[in-house]
């Protein structure tokens, strides 16, 4: 089996797979497949080394089957097909007795603070498991857990049928809000500056425009009657982006911080007190979000095979980066850890 190991300042180089027998209340997975997200690119990048134990394997967008149990783990067997969900808290913090686990205050990330997914053989805490029906493509599979990120976006922000969604920023995780918050019956509109992105939403059945070409708080207004949007998602990260949060809802309508800023933006507060409006950030993902994501994955209600941009093996990773860095036309790209 092979490994996948970052090696800071933008190296990545193949080597084995350090196979790590389970502990008694741990699993070996055989890793799939492995996506490729703005997060790993940002650990490429070395925006997040200091979180890094180097040469370290990263990546966490996965699926693959059980190859081996510890002793005390239960409910699961060898060949089970799994994705797991990479969040490892301490169960004793604030936020963990708070029921809020998903947010723990030495929160281990798996794929980040500890070895991920980019190998052939994965060795995880037991708890972090969700069951794949047996029926579903692997490689399909992998996209579970970024769609779960949109599952728990979607909830935070209430959306509701009939009601006017904007999402800002037409990125995998934008694209996967867009279309769970349409499932959700909402009447979404993407905003996007990218013209491969824009143009993959609308062949999704979207409704996508260029900010800067259509003044966009003018089409909301449009749409929405003169009110304003209902619930608006920023997924750019951009300046830009929060500039215009504000500047979309109605009344007491709803901004839903999705992305990470690099540097703190510059929002008007004005219109929060003008509007009544409401802020909430959200971050990864709770259990019922996986659950969620699992049952869409499995109904095919969604396109989700769209999405999919690439298939690689492992050893292209390196290139894979080096495409996401110079803007490439790619929306999610997955890695196949077996080879094959």
């Amino acid at each position: 089996m092979k490994a996948a190991y970052y090696h800071g300042d933008r190296k990545i180089e193949l080597g084995d797979c350090r196979v790590q027998p389970p502990g008694p209340d741990e699993v070996r997975i055989d890793v799939a497949y492995c996506g490729v997200c703005g997060t790993d690119l940002h650990i490429y990048l070395g925006h997040m080394d200091q979180r890094i134990a180097f040469p370290q394997v990263i990546g966490h967008e996965m699926s693959g089957t059980i190859a081996e149990v510890g002793s005390r783990v239960q409910d699961w067997q060898v060949g089970d097909p799994v994705v797991v969900r990479p969040l490892d808290s301490c169960g004793t913090c604030p936020a963990c007795r708070g029921g809020h686990a998903h947010i723990c205050q030495n929160l281990n990330f798996l794929g980040i603070d500890t070895p991920g997914a980019f190998q052939g053989a994965w060795t995880v805490p037991a708890h972090t498991l969700h069951r794949l029906p047996a029926a579903l493509p692997l490689d399909r599979a992998a996209l579970i857990e970024p769609l779960a990120v949109a599952c728990h976006d979607v909830r935070m922000g209430q959306v509701q049928a009939g009601e006017e969604v904007v999402v800002i920023g037409g990125g995998p995780i934008g694209i996967l809000v867009a279309l769970v918050a349409r499932h959700a019956g909402g009447r979404v509109l993407v905003c996007e500056v990218n013209p491969f992105r824009r143009e993959l939403a609308a062949a999704l059945g979207l409704d996508v425009v260029d900010p800067q070409t259509t003044d966009l708080v003018a089409l909301v207004e449009e749409r929405s009657g003169g009110a304003g949007a209902d619930v608006v998602f920023e997924v750019s990260g951009s300046a830009p982006g929060a500039e215009l949060m504000t500047q979309l809802p109605r009344t007491r309508g709803r901004i839903v911080v999705v992305a990470i800023f690099a540097q703190p933006p510059q929002v008007d507060l004005f219109r929060f007190f003008w509007r009544e409006l409401k802020l909430c950030g959200v971050r990864v993902y709770e259990p019922e979000d996986y659950d969620a994501a699992i049952r869409l994955v499995e109904s095919a209600a969604l396109p989700l095979e769209r999405l999919i941009t690439q298939r690689q093996p492992l050893d292209e990773l390196q290139g894979v980066f080096r495409q996401m860095e110079e803007g490439a036309d790619i929306m999610k790209v997955l890695i196949d850890t077996r080879g094959d």
